[in-house]
């Protein structure tokens, strides 16, 4: 009996603590439940699809309208490649970032140092060496942000300093498909490069100190508000993207932005430098035309990183512009060693090395936008106007560009730039019809005229302001006496050949 009791005690007590914990959980209003749409068999089909197409895969979903009749994502509908990243189109990114890293290690350091006398062929590995480790540095912090971030049409925002935010989902104000951090690292592998193209015209005659100085300024002040011009989503000379953009220039791969800027900088900078102690009586030929040739083989190799790359996908664009890159190379090549024939009765192999990085330079901004025939005019140009400027505008000026940066980077450029204007077409890039469709083919030669005086007049008068300033600071240039010894042993204390 005294069991039964106790039985029944304990169920009475598990049943007034069920009643409270029920009546607390109770509400007093029954909460409505949403209820996620789910997509469609097509739906998720053509998300797929969007990915071989390299198109946004949020498309297939807008079959509702928002309160002003445009196209919306009923709230919650999404599938499995929304906001996805692609393996293929990311996994060619990663492999184009890493060519064009290999443009500047090792392909341009051995390109300028075999260009070099012997004694400052380590200065030169040292100066693309530095650059890139600074250049990094700066792109983590601010750079990146400053040119990707939306903003103001000169210059990005701070969203993405020290790349908060920048993880593995695509950014899809830039692409669909690549994750936003390999689009991240692809990006400043060309804000490495650019300011490393410089030292060519400055070579053996400024200190490494120096060097590293003007370049951090200078990134802030040339290359920061022109890669955000011309490739910010919100850029004043965006035209491809950006339906406000106040000049409707195009620019693939980096014509203004990388070989205008570098260029024109080069330049002034050498002007201001002065020439190398002995020009003109001592001999200043190569030390190394071996490395010379291998450095322009790597660049060549790493160059379809930089302009297939800059599709920003492994798709139709990408493919035509690693086919107009071969062409126009391949021609320019040809075509300035011809040129050196002619005039000099040789054909050297430092003329064939400089006409291929010329054919490089020239169909870069037009890569993606320009068929094959535009592809070899711009080969036979890049052989033939670049080749004018280092062998004839040089002596008439008598400027010490010690490696033809200027002659082919700023002259190629802008040669380049100017040619993407006349020679691009619809038919090769379908994104030339989103803002630009009424003035290809027509008026948009007048539109790259706009952005390559932008352009220079931003290159000249920032380097000016750069170098006069560290000049007020701290010396430019070794004393005369080290430089006759040579850069190595001066600033390095090593010497690049012990034999």
């Amino acid at each position: 009996m005294y069991k039964l009791k106790n039985i029944l005690a304990r169920l009475a007590c598990a049943g007034a603590i069920a009643a409270l914990v029920a009546g607390s959980a109770v509400p007093c209003v029954a909460e409505e439940t949403k209820t996620v749409p789910a997509p469609t068999l097509e739906q998720r089909v053509a998300g797929l699809e969007a990915y071989l197409t390299n198109s946004d895969p949020t498309t297939p979903l807008k079959t509702a309208k928002d309160k002003d009749g445009a196209p919306a994502i009923p709230e919650g509908l999404t599938t499995p490649s929304v906001g996805t990243s692609g393996p293929g189109h990311n996994a060619w990114m990663m492999t184009s970032a890493a060519l064009v890293l290999f443009m500047t290690l090792p392909g341009l350091a051995l390109f300028y140092g075999g260009l070099v006398r012997r004694k400052n062929v380590l200065s030169v590995l040292a100066q693309c060496l530095g650059i890139t480790g600074l250049v990094t540095i700066l792109w983590w912090a601010v750079g990146y942000s400053l040119v990707f971030d939306a903003g103001t049409p000169f210059l990005g925002g701070l969203t993405f300093k020290f790349l908060n935010g920048v993880g593995s989902a695509p950014n899809t104000n830039y692409a669909y498909w690549v994750s936003h951090n390999v689009f991240a690292m692809y990006q400043m592998m060309f804000a490495i490069i650019t300011p490393a193209l410089i030292i060519g015209a400055i070579a053996e005659r400024m200190r490494f100190a120096a060097v590293l100085t003007f370049i951090t300024a200078w990134m802030f002040i040339v290359y920061f508000p022109l890669a955000h011009m011309v490739w910010g989503v919100d850029g004043f000379m965006n035209g491809v993207w950006n339906a406000k953009a106040g000049i409707k220039a195009i620019d693939f791969a980096g014509g203004t932005v990388v070989h205008m800027s570098s260029g024109w900088s080069a330049l002034i900078l050498c002007l201001i430098l002065g020439k190398r102690k002995g020009f003109g009586k001592e001999n200043f030929a190569p030390h190394n035309l071996v490395l010379c040739m291998v450095g322009t083989g790597m660049l060549w190799v790493g160059w379809y990183g930089f302009n297939a790359g800059s599709a920003v996908a492994a798709d139709g664009v990408a493919a035509n512009a690693f086919m107009t890159t071969t062409l126009a190379t391949a021609i320019a090549c040809a075509t300035w060693a011809f040129a050196e024939y002619v005039v000099r009765g040789k054909a050297s192999v430092l003329g064939f090395c400089s006409g291929a990085v010329a054919g490089l330079v020239v169909i870069t901004p037009a890569t993606g936008f320009v068929n094959a025939t535009g592809a070899v005019i711009i080969g036979v140009l890049a052989g033939l106007i670049p080749f004018f400027a280092v062998f004839k505008l040089k002596a008439w000026f008598g400027y010490d560009d010690a490696l033809d940066t200027f002659g082919v980077h700023a002259v190629g450029g802008t040669l380049g730039a100017f040619m993407t204007g006349v020679l691009a077409v619809h038919e090769v890039n379908a994104n030339l019809a989103t803002n630009l469709k009424d003035i290809v083919g027509h008026t948009l030669w007048i539109e790259q005229l706009k952005a390559m005086g932008v352009t220079i007049v931003l290159a000249v008068v920032g380097t000016a302001v750069i170098a006069y300033a560290i000049k007020l600071v701290t010396a430019l240039r070794p004393t005369p006496e080290v430089e006759t010894v040579g850069l190595d042993l001066s600033e390095h204390g090593e010497e690049g050949y012990i034999l």
